[in-house]
């Protein structure tokens, strides 16, 4: 698997048109699971792993890659099944998520497969919704699951959720005066990540609309243009924050498709994407996204909005 992801920084090209890359590996069993090849850096044998003692029970050791200290855990466990037996025998997957790297380790690494987004679809309503999936597919008629890992991280590692006082004040600032509130529109195909922006809006005292991925978003934005309404998208709606990767429609092309409409092609998009080590700055600017900003960070995500937000009543204010 050493050459498998040597050209990674070229399949950028996939994004904006739909389109992404999965590697497809397997746990303990023979059901396939995948995961976004941007998100991937490397696939190793498992190194050598030192144990602590009262670490979490999915991590499995920490390893020396590169000259640098790798948490490894087992992702088997971590989703509710059987662990890996024998690590040395098997594979550590090597990802960045919100700027932080670690391994995973698999019991098998199958290929890489070319998809469109379209055929990425959200977990069945059967799966109920403590699963650990973000979507699932299908390869060669195989079910593929796709592993939710920023939930999987969040219940390992944790993230800080608390916003600084400091932002926390200027939002209050913010609201004096101000009789009707804009929401803010979130797009986000996982649960966990949802739940983090809407929590650190409440915080500032903003309301949101969630939706599932890109479609279900612009489903949502022409159901409201489309509405006979005395209040305009663009006073009601100062922002939609959009996840990168998500089924049926990713960010990229969501972002694209609210531009091509006229009614709402001034909204101010944020794209808030766990991708960082490969991300390409360039396609933000070709699909017309107005910034971006890494996952997971409550600060920076409130710095961004309350800009936003500033912007947004100083406009109004001069149009009234």
């Amino acid at each position: 698997m050493s050459g498998v992801l040597a050209s990674v920084d070229m399949r950028t090209q996939l994004a904006g048109h739909n389109r992404l890359e999965l590697l497809l590996f397997r746990l303990n069993g023979k059901q396939l699971f995948g995961i976004n090849v941007f998100k991937v850096q490397e696939v190793i044998q498992c190194p050598p792993l030192t144990q602590f003692p009262d670490s979490h029970r999915v991590v499995r050791g920490v390893a020396n890659m590169r000259g640098r200290t790798v948490t490894v855990m087992d992702l088997g466990r971590a989703v509710g099944l059987r662990g890996v037996e024998n690590p040395e025998e098997n594979f550590v997957v090597v990802t960045e998520y919100n700027q932080h790297v670690q391994g995973f380790l698999v019991g098998g690494v199958d290929r890489i497969v070319n998809m469109h987004w379209e055929e990425i679809l959200p977990p069945p309503i059967g799966f109920g919704s403590d699963n650990y999936l973000t979507a699932v597919t299908k390869v060669d008629g195989e079910l593929v699951e796709i592993v939710d890992v920023e939930k999987v991280l969040a219940e390992v590692v944790g993230w800080n959720e608390d916003v600084s006082q400091e932002f926390v004040d200027e939002a209050s600032d913010e609201e004096d005066g101000e009789e009707r509130k804009p929401i803010i529109l979130v797009a986000d195909d996982s649960s966990v990540a949802r739940n983090q922006i809407k929590r650190t809006l409440e915080q500032l005292g903003i309301e949101c609309v969630l939706a599932n991925d890109g479609k279900q978003a612009l489903d949502t934005l022409q159901s409201w243009v489309e509405q006979e309404s005395e209040i305009p998208l663009h006073e009601r709606l100062f922002m939609v924050i959009s996840d990168i990767e998500m089924p049926e429609m990713d960010g990229y092309t969501f972002t694209t498709e609210v531009r091509k409409d006229p009614r709402m092609a001034d909204l101010h998009i944020l794209l808030h994407t766990s991708l960082s080590g490969v991300f390409n700055n360039a396609m933000v600017e070709k699909v017309g996204a107005n910034d971006f900003i890494a996952k997971f960070q409550p600060d920076v995500l409130a710095k961004a909005v309350l800009g936003r937000l500033k912007l947004w009543q100083d406009a109004h204010s001069k149009a009234a």
